[in-house]
């Protein structure tokens, strides 16, 4: 009875918890207020230089390692350029330790909310992070923080992202016009918030992976089809809705079938891929987890997935053709929902890939060899790439040159 009593629920812990931090968050800015305020008072006004080397120039913080392809770069940049930058990271075993740097200097916050104890009372000029959510969950706005920067990390649409993903951050630095206009649309529809500065400069680990492929020799054609399946997740998404009947119908191919599930999936859909793994155990069908997914995109043939962004990756880097499920993608939790039109994102679907349906999996040998061979989306897949990814080969530079010339 008494454990039952002291039982907190994951939802109330987490309301509990942004409760405490705001409680802390204000009791300790109202101490420092007083403390500044007594300070001007005995120096009769003069500027207190100590404080001021206090501040931070540049942050970046990555809620995963899984963004180093989004974030490397620009540490690779700054250390170039002999610029400090200071890296904060939710991932113990995050890249950036792997790294001999000498002007990036990384920490380790702890996971879960653990990083935003620090995060929530940081000083510094400029904040880079590709976290939505900033100042609705548990990550407040520090007044001590003079610019928070998004970095999306991919090219896709920005409206997949939860609702107020984006309305505290004071600039968004996009890979493409695509994004802009998204913002641009529910900033109107939300005149509450403030208009953010938006610059298009590219995406770093579209750059990064373009310069892969081309230092690789060309593999030689698969005798069958190599099919990868890339979902995102959710309850909208392929393996949710789709997982047992396509997978079985797929088994069923002379083809090698690779499963990526989203990394999400590995959280919140544990018990979906345990059921799904060992019930195709034994048959030509794989699971890839690595965290890196430049190998396994390279290796297939097409690949079938619902809304992720990851057909985008695999359009622009590797021009091969794709498959979508048709998910009825859910928008209420999403920006998406204050939308009166499709998302970006489905709707260029029908240009760059072939759309399958339920009645088609007991077919799908035939859709996914008639997608290898159809010529005509090639042309498309370029037109999309150009509205979504600017800049190319120039990113990583733009980004930096916005943050360390930019004067606010």
């Amino acid at each position: 009875m008494i454990c039952n009593f002291l039982y907190i629920d994951p939802g109330t812990g987490s309301m509990l918890f942004s409760l405490f931090i705001g409680i802390a968050t204000a009791a300790v800015f109202g101490l420092r207020t007083l403390i500044v305020k007594l300070k001007f008072l005995f120096s009769r006004g003069k500027t207190d230089e100590a404080a001021q080397k206090d501040i931070i120039p540049y942050v970046i913080f990555s809620d995963h390692k899984r963004y180093w392809n989004v974030f490397g770069p620009v540490c690779d940049e700054f250390e170039k350029r002999a610029i400090p930058l200071t890296y904060y990271t939710a991932s113990q075993d995050d890249p950036v330790f792997s790294k001999d740097y000498k002007y990036v200097k990384a920490e380790y916050l702890g996971s879960g909310n653990k990083p935003f104890a620090k995060l929530n009372f940081l000083k510094a000029d400029k904040v880079i992070a590709t976290t939505p959510g900033l100042d609705v969950y548990q990550w407040k706005r520090s007044k001590d923080v003079n610019k928070y920067i998004h970095i999306p990390h991919s090219a896709g649409d920005l409206a997949s992202y939860r609702m107020f993903g984006l309305d505290h951050y004071d600039a968004v630095l996009t890979t493409g016009e695509n994004q802009i206009n998204f913002i641009r649309k529910i900033e109107s529809l939300r005149p509450a918030i403030a208009k953010k500065e938006l610059v298009a400069v590219g995406c770093t680990y579209l750059d990064e992976n373009q310069k892969r492929l081309a230092l690789l020799p060309a593999h030689a054609p698969h005798t069958q089809p190599v099919v990868l399946i890339a979902p995102s997740w959710g309850k909208s998404a392929i393996l949710s809705k789709f997982g047992d009947k396509l997978l079985d119908e797929l088994s069923k191919t002379d083809f090698k079938i690779i499963v990526r599930p989203h990394p999400q999936s590995l959280t919140s859909e544990k018990e979906l891929l345990d059921s799904l793994t060992k019930k195709f155990e034994g048959k030509n069908i794989s699971w890839n987890f690595d965290n890196d997914n430049f190998d396994v995109l390279n290796e297939s043939d097409i690949m079938i997935t619902d809304f992720s962004d990851i057909i985008l990756d695999y359009t622009f880097i590797f021009n091969k053709p794709v498959i979508y499920a048709d998910t009825n993608f859910d928008t209420m939790p999403y920006d998406a929902d204050w939308l009166d039109e499709p998302m970006w994102s489905l709707k260029i679907l029908p240009q760059i890939g072939v759309k399958l349906e339920e009645k088609d999996f007991p077919s799908i040998a035939s859709v996914i060899k008639d997608t290898i061979n159809n010529k005509g989306l090639e042309e498309n897949r370029n037109k999309v790439k150009k509205e979504a990814w600017c800049s190319r080969g120039s990113a990583v530079k733009n980004i930096v040159d916005y943050l360390t010339t930019k004067k606010d």
